[in-house]
């Protein structure tokens, strides 16, 4: 097991009807600034909720957050702030609308020309404290330090990440999910399964705990995801899955294990060329990525599919396969494709995608045995 530090400092309030704690988890007279996104919260009740939860405070509210945070928007916001002399931030929605808040508690107090900065690597010295109550569970950004931009007018989305824009509480009450669409719920589980695989499908260091863990996610979201597309009232098949999705990225099973992430990176880039959400992008290049290294990660790939799958039967290249087959038919199962060409993906794109990570000087993988050459391979191999 290699060397880790874990910080997670985030009061987190699970269940039906804890949205009324934010009386006691806001304190009075606070300045605070609500944050959301297209507006669901206001249709399905959640948005009424807060703010009765929050008469002792002042609150000013900004809406318009999009699914992929957009950088111009997220500047108004931070002007809010600014104007209305803000105290706290409180993001009411998914991940797309926390990420874009954790921006905006850091462009808050940024000294620069260009907020756009700490993307590329400024160091967040200070931010505006964040509550969270989520509404749509995937990216697990209610209890972690990360945030994913997109700035369109330059085709680019990146991320940043710092100590000091992780929630200080995040309240996760599972019926406010029951609004969610088909493709809202499908996007959250597979965008919560690809963050533990991409902790978990590496190579061996030694740590059966955390490999047990990430197995006992993944194997949840399998029982538990079909059920909640089915029946979205469900409130226990909704309350699993928004727990597997903050247990998949809240640091847990990073610790003392190897990363890989090059699906997330690759990613990125299919949704600032072509507007894939982002779950749909880790499902497009997950399989091709697993095709390209599957002799490096054959043992994982093993592991998962003996574990999660079943599959035992076989030599170890069959059921490496059948693994890979195995997964891409679960995104399958859930409505999402996993092929380039249905999202409109050229085959002549995959070099511009390679090349615009090389310009970066991105090497991908756990290994970071992965340049230019070997991208434009993964997204032949995706299928």
């Amino acid at each position: 097991m290699n060397n880790f530090s874990h910080y997670c400092p985030t009061r987190l309030v699970f269940g039906e009807g804890t949205i009324a704690h934010l009386e006691r988890l806001v304190p009075e007279s606070k300045r605070v600034l609500l944050t959301y996104g297209q507006g669901s919260i206001k249709r399905n009740g959640v948005y009424q909720q807060v703010m009765e939860a929050l008469t002792r405070c002042e609150v000013f509210t900004f809406g318009g957050i999009e699914p992929n945070p957009q950088y111009a928007t997220l500047l108004e916001a931070v002007a809010a702030c600014r104007e209305h002399r803000v105290e706290l931030l409180l993001a009411v929605g998914g991940g797309s609308v926390l990420d874009g808040t954790k921006f905006v508690a850091a462009a808050h107090y940024f000294e620069g020309d260009d907020p756009w900065a700490i993307l590329e690597g400024a160091r967040v010295s200070r931010a505006l404290p964040i509550g969270t109550v989520l509404t749509l569970p995937a990216t697990g950004s209610e209890s972690n330090p990360n945030a994913v931009i997109s700035r369109d007018e330059i085709r680019e989305k990146s991320h940043f990440g710092s100590e000091l824009v992780i929630p200080e509480f995040a309240i996760l009450d599972p019926s406010t999910t029951f609004s969610l669409d088909a493709r809202q719920t499908a996007n959250g589980i597979v965008d919560a399964f690809v963050h533990v695989l991409e902790q978990y499908v590496t190579y061996d260091v030694n740590t059966p705990l955390q490999d047990r863990q990430a197995e006992a996610i993944l194997s949840t979201l399998v029982e538990e995801g079909p059920k909640a597309l089915a029946h979205p009232h469900d409130y226990d098949a909704r309350a699993n899955v928004m727990w597997c999705a903050t247990q998949a990225l809240n640091g847990l099973l990073a610790c003392g294990t190897v990363g890989d992430w090059a699906t997330h990176m690759i990613g990125h880039e299919l949704t600032a060329l072509w507007g894939l959400d982002h779950a749909r992008s880790l499902a497009v290049v997950l399989p091709g990525v697993w095709r390209h290294e599957r002799a490096r990660k054959r043992d994982k790939l093993m592991k998962m599919g003996a574990r999660v799958w079943g599959i035992v039967d076989g030599d170890a290249e069959t059921r490496v396969e059948a693994t890979i087959e195995r997964t891409v038919q679960f995104m399958h199962d859930l409505g999402v494709s996993t092929s380039p060409a249905d999202y409109g993906i050229p085959p002549e794109g995959f070099v511009e995608v390679a090349s615009r990570l090389a310009a970066r000087g991105m090497r991908l993988g756990e290994r970071g045995h992965l340049g230019r050459d070997e991208v434009v391979a993964i997204l032949k191999l995706c299928a």
